[in-house]
């Protein structure tokens, strides 16, 4: 039963559903943040359209800086900038920025507590035909690993405008995970977002599926196909993976018995990882995940890969009738 408290797209199951890649509401939150703070800055590593920083660059030209392709330069600067009371947000590709300058990342922003907004474009094995090189599926566990980091995977261009917002006023070092491919829009204006603070999307007592990004969408799919087998679903959207709503997921274990995570990541070290770190210390029940299955990725249409990979409704719905299994043990 959708929750009538997430307020979200009416639209939500029709086949011609809107569909918007989730760097678009990075874009434009980036530009609103600029409009509420003058000390908004943008620096991209020579990625600047790709990334949606394009729109920033234009209206605020003064207030932006070109790195070129040097995206170890591209964490340093922005960190010294940070120290110099600027709110910087630093544009790439995943693989590269936090993938290339982890180091920088770590040292520079992370260690030094310094509020850079790190904006991970073009993750996830939907980028398709860039293939495995250009395919970040390890980005969530390499910052969500490093102390004051805060890490988000929004599951929509509207999230993603919100997350852009809302870090924008944060004193905390922080990690947007963007995608490339449209993804379905699946909330609205009115939808609640707040940093650490997961949301019930659909009510239900027998499993819960916990997911990220645009598998929250293939996960209220799956939830309805399964209520049609009088399987009571709770779909939780946990956009933010650090730090995590310890209060809203325990609560999930302990009301339905089971629970499956779904993220379009590596399984080990992501959103999956960080909810067994917890239910397994506070409330032990049976868990699957789906996400990639320790390996890299390949090229190929980004729907074509999502089904290889088995980050699909039907994956969902096999993890689900396997928990439910174990639970009745």
């Amino acid at each position: 039963m959708i929750n009538s408290n997430a307020n979200l797209n009416p639209k939500l199951f029709d086949k011609d559903i809107e569909q918007v890649p989730s760097r678009n509401g990075y874009g434009e939150g980036l530009v609103a943040a600029g409009e509420e703070n003058p000390n908004v800055v943008a620096l991209c590593a020579d990625l600047t359209e790709s990334t949606r920083t394009q729109a920033f660059k234009d209206k605020f030209p003064e207030r932006f800086i070109e790195m070129g392709v040097a995206e170890q330069n591209l964490a340093t600067v922005a960190s010294g900038m940070a120290a110099a009371g600027k709110v910087p947000f630093i544009t790439s590709y995943a693989m590269f920025s936090p993938g290339r300058n982890w180091e920088q990342t770590r040292t520079t922003i992370c260690y030094n507590d310094q509020p850079v907004k790190i904006i991970g474009s073009h993750a996830g094995i939907s980028v398709g035909p860039d293939g495995a090189t250009h395919q970040a599926l390890e980005d969530m566990a390499i910052t969500r690993v490093l102390p004051n980091m805060v890490v988000i995977c929004p599951c929509d261009a509207i999230e993603a405008k919100k997350a852009t917002l809302a870090i924008a006023k944060t004193k905390e070092p922080s990690y947007i995970r963007l995608s490339r491919e449209k993804v379905p829009v699946i909330t609205t204006e009115n939808t609640p977002f707040e940093i650490g603070k997961a949301e019930v999307f659909n009510d239900g007592k027998d499993v819960a599926i916990i997911a990220c990004g645009q598998m929250v969408y293939r996960s209220l799919l799956a939830a309805k196909k399964l209520e049609e087998s009088k399987i009571s679903v709770r779909v939780i959207n946990c956009h933010t993976i650090k730090p995590l709503d310890n209060t809203t997921i325990l609560k999930a274990a302990e009301d339905c018995g089971a629970i499956v995570t779904a993220e379009e990541h590596q399984v080990n070290g992501g959103l999956g990882s960080a909810v067994a770190e917890l239910v397994s210390q506070h409330f032990p029940v049976p868990m699957k995940i789906i996400g990639v299955e320790d390996r890299f990725g390949e090229s190929g249409e980004p729907n074509e890969l999502l089904e290889k990979f088995g980050l699909t409704k039907d994956a969902i719905i096999k993890a689900v009738t396997s928990v439910l299994r174990m639970k009745e043990k």
